[in-house]
């Protein structure tokens, strides 16, 4: 099964390139993506971006295409920030994932200090270790029982490091209460329960809640937005915290879709 979508507003590489998500590879003309148990095959043929899998409705949601774009594309531009504006254009096609939930938690706990490669190789032996093999093409993401119970070790030889207690630990929270009571908070007061949970400190809680959970209204810092920050805005504060704050106060619920323009225009050079 397949549908296709307006390529102008909805580039794959951007989409996927650009940090929210660690699980996709190239594939034939495009790239093959995995969220938790499922696949697909999304490419760009002429001026539409086809996507192909058997769970077409699940892909529907996780790549957004409910949401009219044009809009968040024209207040970016209202902002007069010219990296913003330059981004906005240029990557407009850039997409804001409806991914699952107890799949970016473990994901952004095992992202911080650590660079898009190696969290990439991290996840897929984690996966390949402790996941479902589905239909023998790909492994799907293990559930927080399996995590919990896999023990530190197996994550510390996976690569994991000092994140190994943090992965087991959070598991093992999960495996006991479920995600329901998170899935039924606001922006500010999600971010303040993940901040309860082993591993997962501000910058990754606002990753998560806007990753995982869709609260467009946070603005994840990282070192990256610290540099947009000083140089593109003249900002002087030097605390993250303080700083997503104020980003968040500019642009409110579109504080999401301008976090990822500006951090990828920037590492675009735009």
């Amino acid at each position: 099964m397949k549908f296709d979508f307006d390529a102008g507003y909805f580039n794959p590489l951007h989409t996927l390139d650009c940090g929210q998500t660690f699980r996709f590879s190239p594939y034939k003309e495009g790239f093959a993506v995995i969220s938790a148990d499922k696949a697909c095959y999304v490419y760009t043929a002429g001026n539409k971006t086809v996507v192909e899998s058997a769970d077409c409705d699940y892909f529907w949601r996780y790549f957004d295409l409910d949401r009219d774009y044009s809009e968040i594309v024209d207040r970016a531009g209202s902002y007069n920030i010219p990296l913003l504006s330059r981004s906005a254009q240029n990557c407009k096609g850039l997409r804001i994932l409806n991914q699952n939930r107890e799949e970016m938690i473990f994901s952004f706990i095992i992202s911080q200090n650590n660079n898009i490669p190696r969290i990439k190789g991290i996840i897929n032996k984690i996966c390949a270790g402790l996941g479902e093999n589905v239909d023998g093409k790909y492994f799907a993401f293990p559930t927080a029982k399996v995590i919990a119970a896999a023990g530190a070790e197996f994550f510390h030889s996976a690569g994991a490091g000092y994140r190994d207690t943090y992965l087991v630990e959070t598991g093992a929270r999960i495996a006991a209460e479920g995600i329901e009571k998170l899935e039924k908070l606001g922006g500010a007061e999600l971010k303040r329960e993940l901040l309860t949970y082993k591993g997962i400190g501000p910058k990754v809680a606002d990753c998560i809640a806007l990753f995982g959970f869709g609260k467009t209204d946070s603005f994840p810092v990282d070192t990256w937005i610290e540099k947009i920050y000083r140089e593109d805005f003249g900002g002087t504060l030097t605390n993250r915290n303080k700083i997503s704050e104020y980003l968040v106060g500019l642009f409110g619920e579109y504080s999401g879709f301008m976090q990822q323009y500006l951090f990828y225009g920037k590492r675009l050079n735009l």
